[in-house]
C-alpha cells in the first residue's frame, strides 16, 4: 500500500490540515506483451481469449498443444487461464489463429482502508474508528442514512432477494448473517482459495454486515437484513486475488443464481484494481454475462483520490454501479486553529475515487464508506470508520469504498423486493431518480487530493 499527504484546501500562509491516506492501493501495471523471444522468465500466468464459438475442449486442445497448463476453462466466456511456462511456449500460442488476446492474470485487491496509529490514518484508534468497538444501536448511521427518514430497516427488509457477496469469504458463525448453505458445498458456495469459503480476513464479514446484518437485537443491523447471503471468495487471507479468481466466482454466480433459493439478483464486489476498460475482455465478459442475466453488479469505485472511476477495473465497465464514498454524520474539530469548520454528513470522503456518470460510465451513486471524518487539534483529519460484523463474532469498523457498495447492494435487494423492479438499467435509473440531496451532494472534501468531478449525484436511498 502506498502513501499520500494531503492538505485542506484554501488554507493561506502554508497553513494546512493534513491527513494520511492508507489504503491508496497501488497495483503493478502488468504488460500485455509476453517474454521476448528465446527468453525465459519461469512460469507466468495468463488469461487466453478465443475466438467465438471455440467449445472448451477445442481450447484445452489448444493450449496443451502450445504446451501451456490449463488452469481454468470458462463456460460464461471463450477464454481460458493457464500457465505458460516459457517464451516459446508463449510464442506457439500467439502463432494460434483461434487465440484473439493473451493477456497477464492481474492481482486483484479489497478496497479496503489500512490502519496506523490515530490521527495519522483513516481509521480512527482502537474501540473508536480502526478496529473493534460496541454499540448501543442497533441500526448504524451509515443504515440510518441512506433508509430514508432513518426508518426501521426491517419495514422493507430484502427477504426473498439473494445477494452474492464476491469478497474474502463470509463468516457463517456469525450470530447476525443469515448466509445460504454450506461453505465447503460447491453447489451452495463458491471459493478460489483453500477448501471453504469460511471467511480468513475479515472484510468479507464486514460488508456482508451492512448488507445484510439481522435485526435481531444484537450487533447491528444491514440495510436489507432480511436478505439471503450467497458466499463467493475470490481473495486471500491477505484480501488479494487475480481476474482468474475473479471470472471464476462470477461464473459459479451466473451458473447457480436461478437454480439456488432465493434467486440471486445482486452481486456486491468491494474489490478492484488499477486498470482500463479493455484491458481483459474476459472479465468484462463475465460481468456482462451476469448483466445480461438482469443480476445488478455494485462495485466499490476505489480508494485513491487522485484517480478517476475509469481508471480501476472492474469500477469503469459500464455494466456495473460503481458506487463513491460520503460521510454519513457530522465530525467534529478538536481545535484545529489552520481549519476551523467540521466536515459534515454527506462531504465526499477524503480517499474516495470518483468520476462523473457520462451515461455509461462512472459513479452511479454514493453511499457511506465511513461514518464522519473528525479534525484533531493537532489538524489530522481522523476517519472513523463504518461499524459492521467482526469475524469469528461481534463488531469492528473499517473505512473506504468497500464499505459503500454494501450499502448500495442493500438497497438494491430492498427495491426489487418493494417494487419489484427487473433489468439492470431500470434498477440504475431508480437509483438514480430517487437519491437524496441530487444536485447538492456529495459536498466537496476540504482535502487538497479532492478535485469536484462535475456531478453530484446524491446520496443512495432505500424505499
Amino acid at each position: 500500500m502506498s502513501s499520500q499527504r494531503m492538505a485542506i484546501q484554501g488554507i493561506s500562509h502554508g497553513m494546512a490540515v493534513m491527513v494520511l491516506v492508507l489504503g491508496s492501493i497501488t497495483m503493478q501495471q502488468a504488460m500485455a506483451q509476453g517474454p521476448s523471444a528465446g527468453e525465459n522468465r519461469g512460469p507466468a500466468n495468463y488469461i487466453i481469449t478465443f475466438r467465438a464459438g471455440t467449445s472448451q475442449a477445442q481450447r484445452a486442445a489448444a493450449v496443451r498443444r502450445a504446451g501451456a497448463e490449463l488452469r481454468s476453462n470458462y463456460s460464461i466466456v471463450d477464454a481460458v487461464s493457464a500457465v505458460v511456462p516459457n517464451a516459446n511456449v508463449y510464442a506457439a500460442l500467439q502463432r494460434d489463429t483461434s487465440i484473439l488476446e493473451i493477456i497477464p492474470n492481474r492481482e486483484v485487491h479489497a478496497f479496503q482502508s489500512a490502519a496506523g496509529r490515530d490521527g495519522e490514518n483513516i481509521n480512527a484508534k482502537p474501540g473508536t474508528g480502526g478496529g473493534g468497538g460496541t454499540t448501543t444501536s442497533e441500526v448504524q448511521p451509515g443504515v440510518k442514512r441512506v433508509i430514508a427518514g432513518g426508518a426501521d430497516p426491517s419495514a422493507t427488509d430484502g427477504a426473498g432477494i439473494g445477494v452474492a457477496i464476491v469478497d474474502t469469504g463470509i463468516d457463517f458463525n456469525h450470530r447476525d448473517l443469515s448466509v445460504y448453505g454450506s461453505p465447503t458445498n460447491n453447489a451452495e458456495s463458491f471459493t478460489a482459495h483453500g477448501s471453504s469459503c469460511l471467511d480468513d480476513q475479515g472484510h468479507g464479514t464486514h460488508v456482508s454486515g451492512i448488507v445484510a446484518a439481522q435485526k435481531n437485537g444484537v450487533d447491528v443491523a444491514g440495510v436489507a437484513p432480511g436478505a439471503k447471503l450467497f458466499c463467493v471468495k475470490v481473495l486471500n487471507a491477505q484480501g488479494s486475488g487475480t481476474d482468474d479468481d475473479v471470472i471464476n466466482g462470477l461464473q459459479w454466480v451466473a451458473v447457480h443464481a436461478t437454480s439456488v433459493t432465493p434467486n440471486i439478483r445482486v452481486v456486491n464486489m468491494s474489490l478492484g484494481r488499477e486498470g482500463t476498460l479493455g484491458d481483459n475482455g474476459a472479465l468484462r465478459g463475465a460481468v456482462d454475462a451476469l448483466y445480461d442475466a438482469g443480476i445488478v453488479v455494485v462495485v466499490s469505485a476505489g480508494n485513491d483520490s487522485s484517480l478517476e472511476v475509469t481508471d480501476n477495473v472492474p469500477a469503469t465497465y459500464p455494466e456495473v454501479f460503481a458506487v463513491a464514498s460520503t460521510t454519513a454524520v457530522d465530525g467534529s474539530n478538536a481545535g484545529c486553529r489552520a481549519y476551523t469548520k467540521t466536515i459534515k454528513a454527506d462531504t465526499a470522503s477524503y480517499f474516495t475515487t470518483d468520476g462523473a456518470f457520462t451515461g455509461d460510465m462512472g459513479v452511479t451513486i454514493s453511499a457511506p464508506g465511513n461514518e464522519k471524518e473528525n479534525i484533531s487539534k493537532a489538524c489530522f483529519i481522523n476517519s472513523v470508520g463504518i461499524l459492521s460484523l467482526k469475524r469469528g463474532g461481534g463488531t469492528t469498523r473499517m473505512s473506504g469504498t468497500s464499505m459503500a457498495a454494501p450499502h448500495v447492494a442493500g438497497v438494491v435487494a430492498r427495491k426489487i423486493q418493494k417494487e419489484g423492479l427487473s433489468g439492470v438499467e431500470n434498477i440504475r435509473t431508480s437509483i438514480r431518480n430517487n437519491a437524496d440531496l441530487d444536485g447538492t451532494a456529495p459536498i466537496d472534501s476540504p482535502a487538497s487530493g479532492y478535485s469536484y468531478d462535475g456531478e453530484r449525484e446524491g446520496i443512495v436511498q432505500a424505499p
